[in-house]
C-alpha cells in the first residue's frame, strides 16, 4: 500500500496493487504546472487508487488529458489520459514515502530543460516508455 497527499494535509489518498510506468517526466505539461524541471510519477489502476479525505480540483491540461490538484495548497497529485481510461498517474513525491516509488527512466526528454544534468544511468527516451531508449 503506498499512501500520501497533499502538502497542506487537506487531500489524503491511497494506492495499493502493483505500480508501473515509475518515471521521471520532462515534457513541458510536467514542468509548466509544478514549476520543476521534471515530474517524479507512477501508474496504478483507478481501481487501485483510493481519495481516503479531501476533494481534489482538476483541469484540462491537454485535449488529452486531466491533472488533479489540491484546491488549497496546489500539490499535483494525478494524471489521467483519455487513452487509458483505466489507469491513473501519480505523483510519486506526494507520497508520504517517495522511496517506495523510485524512477526507473527518463521520459520526454526531446523537452528536457538544457541546464538539468542527470547521471543516474536511467534508460532515457524522446517521448514515451514504448520507443527505444536514446
Amino acid at each position: 500500500m503506498l499512501a500520501g497527499g497533499c502538502y497542506c494535509g487537506a487531500i489524503r489518498y491511497e494506492a495499493s496493487g502493483s505500480a508501473r510506468n515509475h518515471a521521471n517526466c520532462h515534457c513541458e505539461m510536467c514542468r509548466r504546472t509544478t514549476g520543476a524541471p521534471c515530474l517524479a510519477w507512477f501508474t496504478v489502476a483507478v481501481s487501485n487508487y483510493r481519495l481516503l479525505s479531501g476533494t481534489p480540483a482538476s483541469f484540462r491540461s491537454s485535449h488529452h488529458g486531466t491533472r488533479t490538484f489540491c484546491p488549497a495548497c496546489g500539490t499535483q497529485l494525478t494524471f489521467a489520459d483519455d487513452a487509458s481510461p483505466g489507469e491513473v498517474d501519480v505523483t510519486a513525491c506526494s507520497l508520504d514515502d517517495p522511496a517506495l516509488a523510485p524512477p526507473q527512466s527518463h521520459i520526454y526528454v526531446h523537452s528536457q530543460v538544457p541546464w538539468l544534468k542527470l547521471a543516474d544511468g536511467l534508460p532515457r527516451f524522446q517521448h514515451s516508455r514504448a520507443e527505444a531508449p536514446s
